[in-house]
């Protein structure tokens, strides 16, 4: 569990893994980064009170090497990555191995099931739910078991991220679905299962949640630019859209209809929005328009921008 800034939420994060119904041994390594509030206090109490919990340092504080920092203090043959902000059921693990060994993968996740708390966390909740606000990625809709390009967390076999080398530490973003792809492209397999649902608690505020998906963004045209061919329609929509519209709106300055483009989009993601909130607070149903619209853009803006030296150093492999 790669760990930075989660008082909030790291006491109840690590008593869902202690609880798991597991019949084996299990180890939980905390990897600390350098947190600015209460998180390595609560970190060294749950450590002292259960053998099981251990932590490591991770002074960049970013994920990939904590994830890599957590992985080499581990011992079992199984490697599950889990988030101090996300929530697993008793089952999780016990599930997750059982689907490992039924299918030979050499990763297995489910589905993110976002939930939010706030009108605006609810609304967040609804567009990361719907193929309108991510895609059809499995693992945020749901859909059939299968093998997937990549899931959510992970549960692992320890050969396969010795193999791969584990998570490249050059990704602050996007290091699961760059490193699932080594899986595959090494032999291995990604296993997708809706039986495996993991509550993920959304951003708190249209800040965080345009940083986030900028982000993702500008690392998954890293990737691209890594592993040519892997980009597909779903990751270049929101670009497409935002050079679409932006294109539109100026043409419109001369020649009106065009803004029938910037218009359209805003017309079919309001209804959108409302179609897919079906059932919430009005309260609610009237943020997810708004919560779409800045994940579509700022996914879209942190593509078309992201810097070509973020991807010094690296070679292609495809």
């Amino acid at each position: 569990m790669p760990v930075l800034n989660e008082s909030r939420h790291l006491a109840d994060s690590v008593a869902m893994v202690l609880d798991q119904d597991w019949p084996g041994e299990l180890e939980l390594v905390l990897a600390l980064g350098p947190s600015s509030d209460a998180t390595d206090e609560i970190a060294a109490r749950l450590s002292a009170a259960d053998p099981r919990v251990r932590t490591v340092p991770n002074p960049s504080g970013r994920t990939p090497e904590g994830l890599n920092a957590a992985i080499a203090a581990s011992t079992g043959e199984i490697v599950a990555r889990v988030d101090a902000h996300a929530e697993i059921p008793r089952d999780y693990l016990r599930d997750a191995v059982a689907v490992l060994e039924e299918t030979g993968a050499d990763n297995v996740g489910g589905i993110m099931d976002a939930v939010g708390v706030s009108a605006l966390e609810r609304a967040i909740a609804c567009a990361m739910k719907s193929p309108l606000g991510v895609g059809g990625s499995r693992f945020h809709v749901g859909g059939t078991a299968g093998e997937s390009d990549t899931v959510y967390l992970g549960v692992f076999r320890r050969e396969a991220l010795e193999r791969v080398g584990g998570y490249d530490p050059h990704f602050a973003r996007a290091q699961d679905w760059e490193m699932n792809h080594r899986i595959r492209t090494t032999g291995g397999r990604v296993w997708f299962t809706p039986d495996l649902v993991v509550t993920y608690r959304p951003r708190s505020s249209l800040s965080t949640l345009a940083d986030q998906y900028f982000n993702y963004g500008r690392w998954r045209r890293v990737v691209a630019r890594l592993h040519p061919g892997t980009a597909n329609s779903r990751y270049l929509a929101p670009p497409t859209m935002v050079v679409g519209t932006v294109a539109a709106t100026l043409v419109g300055l001369a020649w009106r209809p065009a803004w029938l483009v910037p218009v359209g989009y805003a017309a079919g993601v309001t209804l959108g929005g409302w179609a897919i909130s079906k059932g919430e607070d009005p309260a609610v149903r009237v943020r997810v328009p708004v919560a779409i619209a800045t994940m579509h853009w700022s996914w879209g803006l942190g593509f078309i921008t992201s810097p070509s030296h973020l991807s010094a150093g690296l070679s292609t492999t495809d």
